[in-house]
């Protein structure tokens, strides 16, 4: 089953705020591999297949470095086709020094993490078969172990990375909020969202048609964490796509029966989650 088109609900874009735009397209085309589709002073939208966007860049004024200790972003998820395509970027980044943070088995994926030069997290990823995936009590078991790097990249065969495949969606984001109580509510009762799995007290995987996470949502900077600064590096938003005009006017109802607020702008709707993580509400 594709997890990313309807009947499903999904991330479609991020767009993120960084200090340095020339900078932060430099590293966005030449180590992850983007094409820029558009482009102006202080934004750059970028795409893989050259027509979606799924990432955009923006330099806002007086912008300040990323802020610690906030809600925000943790990170967005870049998610491959292929366990080789996962395999030819890793030899990329070994074979361009860049630092990673982490290469981790989760069971139901298998992922990258590093940073981009602003500090925004960034994961990248290739899942395993659905039908590998483990249900207990309608929670997926995920773990972190570490990845048999060695072999991913036999799965590459050694073929040399040559950007983002056209078939490269953004797979998921992670978010930083305030608190989980009212954060699951909004998700579940005003989004439509299914918690998957729970890590304790502190994080929250939700989806759409038993993927594995759409969005996770945790509390690792703290309960009662603050909303950055508007200035700041960091999220700007994120688009929820779905499936059609009727689903979403069914989603607004019920955003507005849990007390969240709605607002149209420029011809779209937007809504925060209680962390003020602001969301696009868009239909494919």
């Amino acid at each position: 089953m594709n997890f990313h088109h309807g009947p499903n609900t999904f991330v479609g874009q991020v767009d993120i705020r960084v200090q340095n735009l020339d900078r932060s397209l430099l590293f966005y085309k030449e180590m992850i591999g983007f094409q820029v589709l558009d482009q102006t002073e202080t934004t750059a939208t970028l795409t893989a297949d050259g027509k979606t966007v799924l990432l955009t860049l923006v330099q806002p004024e007086d912008v300040i470095p990323k802020q610690s200790r906030t809600t925000g972003l943790y990170h967005f998820a870049i998610l491959l086709p292929t366990r080789a395509d996962l395999g030819k970027i890793l030899l990329h980044f070994i074979q361009a020094g860049y630092p990673l943070q982490g290469a981790s088995d989760h069971l139901v994926s298998e992922a990258l993490y590093l940073a981009d030069p602003d500090g925004n997290g960034i994961e990248i990823y290739s899942d395993r078969p659905s039908s590998s995936w483990s249900w207990r009590n309608d929670e997926v078991i995920m773990t972190t172990e570490a990845m048999d790097a060695q072999s991913v990249l036999d799965e590459a065969q050694g073929a040399t990375w040559n950007g983002l495949p056209a078939d490269t969606i953004m797979g998921h984001i992670h978010l930083h909020v305030s608190e989980l109580r009212s954060t699951e509510e909004f998700y579940k009762k005003g989004l439509g969202f299914d918690v998957v799995c729970r890590y304790g007290n502190q994080a929250l995987f939700i989806s759409t048609g038993k993927y594995h996470h759409h969005i996770g949502l945790n509390t690792w900077n703290g309960i009662g964490a603050p909303e950055p600064p508007a200035n700041s590096v960091g999220l700007a938003s994120f688009s929820l796509i779905f499936a059609n005009s009727e689903k979403r006017k069914n989603i607004l109802e019920q955003l507005k029966e849990i007390g969240a607020t709605v607002t149209e702008e420029n011809g779209y709707f937007v809504t925060k989650d209680p962390s003020g993580n602001r969301i696009h509400l868009l239909v494919k």
